[in-house]
């Protein structure tokens, strides 16, 4: 599994620690498609789907964290790329998270850098990163019907 990162200034300092932590700590493959500097003036549709294409491109074997100031912007251009199902998350319940891989095969995880502290972002990643795909019918049939209504 490589995992992707991307994201605009918002998420640049939490993103340098997430890199560290997906492969130092939790010995994953990652990959940092940018922002390669904090630019305040950057935006954040110039770095998004470069991660979401490599989840696109190969949805079985990749994810990709994502952050911005709220995340949401980030995961709708995310959730734009056939075979994407980027999920949110800015604080709250680590139920969220825990789901949105249970139930829905999320392969795209969106930061709210502006609301999840470095120490709750480690936590959450851990447990997006490490929660399979529960495989039940009813989820299968679920994730079948999107695919099947946003590929027209």
């Amino acid at each position: 599994m490589k995992i992707y990162f991307a994201t605009d200034h918002a998420g640049f300092q939490l993103k340098q620690e997430l890199v560290r932590f997906v492969r130092d700590e939790l010995h994953y493959e990652a990959e940092d498609l940018g922002a390669h500097k904090e630019e305040k003036g950057d935006d954040y549709v110039d770095f998004i789907p470069l991660a979401a294409a490599q989840v696109s491109k190969d949805p079985e074997h990749a994810r990709a964290i994502i952050l911005g100031k709220s995340g949401e912007g980030e995961a709708i251009v995310a959730n734009r790329f056939p075979n994407v199902r980027a999920t949110v998350y800015y604080g709250g319940s680590l139920e969220i998270p825990r789901l949105s891989r249970e139930h829905n095969d999320a392969n795209v995880l969106s930061l709210g850098a502006g609301f999840v502290p470095a120490e709750e972002a480690r936590k959450v990643v851990k447990l997006w990163l490490s929660t399979p795909f529960s495989q039940e019918d009813r989820h299968k049939r679920r994730i079948r019907k999107i695919e099947n209504y946003s590929h027209g």
